[in-house]
């Protein structure tokens, strides 16, 4: 493994563990060149994946972007880093066990989606403005609409 600070390719693990949900394994290296200390994880990948976008480009898929999309939407939100971990390993595993190699974009947005439901109402709004492409405020109260449905809209014109 090359060490982060100075590019050695000479590191030395010190330590190794499983995560808390058993899906990888992190590793503390030291590299005996500069001293330096990192981490690095390790997990299992069952099969290439490649995601197929709406232009029909084809790009390797790669977990820790899509985990930073959903930390993006998860930004100042009370939702445990642990949580967020599992719901993008869950999406992970299961994007690997369709037996597809090719996946749609659309696809993975909407498993974000339905995990996002479940975690944060804030953070699936924001992710929802990004993926379904909000241009105008009026776009966010049409989808809110849609969330709350008539009946809890009709409950707050009472008050």
């Amino acid at each position: 493994m090359r060490c982060p600070y100075c590019s050695n390719e000479d590191t030395q693990v010190k330590d190794s563990r499983p995560t808390e949900d058993n899906t990888a394994i992190r590793r503390r290296r030291f590299c005996a060149a500069c001293g330096g200390r990192f981490t690095t994880f390790e997990r299992v990948q069952l099969r290439e994946l490649t995601i197929v976008k709406a232009s029909n480009r084809r790009v390797p898929f790669d977990r820790d972007k899509l985990m930073r999309s959903v930390q993006i939407a998860m930004r100042k939100r009370p939702v445990e880093v642990e949580r967020v971990e599992r719901m993008v390993s869950g999406i992970v595993r299961r994007l690997e066990s369709m037996g597809e190699t090719e996946i749609p974009s659309a696809m993975v947005g909407r498993l974000v989606m339905e995990g996002l439901s479940s975690l944060d109402a804030v953070a699936y709004v924001r992710f929802a403005s990004v993926y379904k492409n909000f241009r105008e405020a009026k776009d966010f109260e049409e989808f809110l609409g849609e969330l709350s449905g008539p009946a809890q809209l009709e409950d707050e014109g009472d008050v």
